[in-house]
Order: structure tokens, then C-alpha cells, then sequence
């Protein structure tokens, strides 16, 4: 961890704190909630020892980049400008529009369409008003602020990394948060000094940034309207884990597995279902998802004696607008 090197870069109106390691093509990875560039620190280090530039910045809102106060600030094109600035930044000559691969966990794209409903109607249908992610689009800073300070940080990310398996995290307004108990044992992958680091940062920042992007969602969801009907033209790995609560949502597991994601990704190369995983695949078995990535890219040729291969491939979690400015669904 120490040879990871820390740095923070002017980018769209921003500071961003950006982890990087390593000499090489590159690869970006993006995290999702309640994540930081340290949700990466495996993959770093396995794959720079591969031989890539592996690059990870704390996103708007999150750990030690700056945390913009409207909602209106979080869009996905946002992050996209973000993104490209700190690319440019670096010297790297591609990402979006220049993407060449793309590894994503957890969030199946869907290509908007004329008769797409906004995905987060959609999960209010399924689970109800009380859904963590229907709950987490409240205007504020507000009572989901409120509710996070009356239970320990600490406890707080404990729920989190380990409730997003195949039941729905369920959050009645009338006892919120402190109503759900402490897990009984860490998430899988996870130790106290992980906690202690993402809680450490929270506390520091607070959760409002992080909140701010479920209470934008609306918002993209309306920008993205000039992509209706776009695909996915580039390259792609998809891996989730059969105990996700994406991978149990009604219809989507026979979406994967039955062409439909296909079509709407249609570059789509491999799609892999991880046994007895949950949403955080990365952090639960590491040296798997590293190895996963690695050979996905030395099967697209992205090596490091490739004299070509000088450009960037994506990896990205779950839970926000990716670089490639396409929505994940929550």
C-alpha cells in the first residue's frame, strides 16, 4: 500500500484526490457507494505488478476529493467531466469516446429506450418507498442525514457492505437506520482496519456527496435523453455475484443470461456469475476479480509488450453513472 502514490488534480471545477501505481496501459477504476479509491487497493496492486497504470480517484462528494453542496452537481455527465479532466491531467489520451475495454461489476447496463421507465420507478414498484435507494433520493441534507448520525459510522458501513444480498436493504422512516442491527460478523473481505478506513474518511466528509448522486438520478435520467437507443460498442466483461440483490431483480437474471443484455451490449464477450458473492466482489475475493480483469484484457491484446497499447480500459463498480455516462441501476 505504501508504493501507492496520492495525489490530487484540478479537474471541471474540482480537487480530486486520485490513487494511482504502476507503469503501463492503463486501467480506471470507479467505485461505487458507500466505496473510495481504497475499494480498488487489491487491484492496484496486483495489476501494477502486472505491468499496467492502474489509476483510482475518489469521486466527487467521496474521501478527499471535493464535495459540491447542490444535488444538482452529481449527474453522470458531471462525473464524465471529472473524468475526462483528470485523464487529461495524466497525459492519457483515452477514456470516454476512447474507451477500449470495459470490466463492470454488479449493474447490468439496459439502453434506454422511448418506453424505458425511469429505473428508479421502477424499484419503488418492486420494493417500496422504504427501498435504501428510493429513501436516499429525499431531498436534503435532510433526514437521511439525520438518520445516518444516530448510529456510529463504523456500524453504518458495517450494514452497508453487507446488506446488499439477495433481500432488499429495507428503511422504514419510523426507526431508520439505528432500527437494523449490527451484522453479527464482518462482510466478507473486509477487517476492522477496512471499516476504520472508510469510516475515518466519512466522518471526515460526511455523507451528503455521496447521498447527493441518488438525489440526481432524476436528473440524468432526463440529460441521457439524446442516447436513447445507444449500445455499448466497446469490448465488455460483465461480473456480479449470484447473492447480489441486482442479480435478483425481477426479470434481470433471465435479461443476462438470455441475449437480451446481448443486444443491448453488443460487444458484450463474457459474462460471469461469482458463486457466493455479493455486491462487492472486488473487496470479497480479490485476487478472482484481479485475475478476472488481467485476462480479459491480455484476451483483447491491452498487454504491456503491445507497442498499441497505450490507451485506457475502464473498471468500474456498481451504484452511479459510469464513465461511459450510462445509468446503473441501484
Amino acid at each position: 500500500m505504501d508504493k501507492i502514490e496520492h495525489i490530487t488534480v484540478a479537474t471541471n471545477g474540482i480537487n480530486m484526490h486520485v490513487a494511482s501505481i504502476g507503469t503501463g496501459p492503463v486501467i480506471l477504476f470507479l467505485h461505487g457507494f458507500p466505496e473510495l479509491w481504497y475499494s480498488w487497493r487489491h487491484q492496484l496492486l496486483h495489476l501494477s505488478s502486472l505491468g499496467y497504470r492502474c489509476v483510482a480517484p475518489d469521486l466527487r462528494g467521496y474521501g478527499d476529493t471535493d464535495a459540491p453542496e447542490s444535488a444538482s452537481q452529481y449527474t453522470g455527465l458531471h462525473v464524465v467531466g471529472d473524468l475526462i479532466g483528470l485523464l487529461d491531467s495524466f497525459g492519457i489520451d483515452q477514456v470516454p469516446d476512447r474507451v477500449r475495454a470495459l470490466v463492470n461489476l454488479n449493474v447490468a447496463f439496459m439502453a434506454r429506450d422511448p418506453k424505458t421507465i425511469n429505473p428508479m420507478e421502477v424499484l419503488k414498484s418492486i420494493y417500496g418507498e422504504d427501498y435504501y435507494a428510493c429513501r436516499f433520493q429525499e431531498p436534503g441534507p435532510g433526514e437521511i442525514e439525520k438518520d445516518f448520525a444516530q448510529v456510529a459510522t463504523a456500524k453504518l458501513l458495517r450494514i452497508f457492505f453487507s446488506s446488499f444480498g439477495p433481500k432488499p436493504l429495507i428503511v422504514p422512516k419510523e426507526t431508520g437506520f439505528r432500527g437494523i442491527p449490527d451484522p453479527p460478523c464482518l462482510p466478507l473481505g473486509f477487517s476492522e482496519e477496512d471499516i476504520d478506513f472508510y469510516a475515518n474518511k466519512f466522518n471526515q466528509k460526511g455523507f451528503t456527496g455521496a447521498l447527493n448522486y441518488y438525489r440526481a438520478i432524476n436528473q440524468t435520467w432526463d440529460l441521457m435523453a439524446p442516447w436513447i437507443g445507444v449500445k455499448i460498442q466497446v469490448p465488455v466483461k460483465f461480473i456480479i455475484g449470484d447473492q447480489d440483490i441486482n442479480y435478483h431483480l425481477p426479470g434481470l437474471k433471465e435479461y443476462i443470461l438470455n441475449g437480451g443484455f446481448k443486444k443491448d451490449v453488443p460487444r458484450l464477450e463474457e459474462v460471469v456469475v461469482m458463486g457466493g458473492v455479493a455486491h462487492f466482489p472486488n473487496q470479497a475475493r480479490p485476487e478472482e476479480v484481479s485475475e478476472h480483469i488481467y485476462n480479459f484484457f491480455q484476451k483483447l491484446q491491452f498487454s504491456t509488450n503491445n507497442p498499441k497499447a497505450n490507451s485506457t480500459t475502464s473498471s468500474l463498480n456498481g451504484n452511479r453513472v459510469s464513465d461511459l455516462a450510462h445509468l446503473h441501476a441501484l
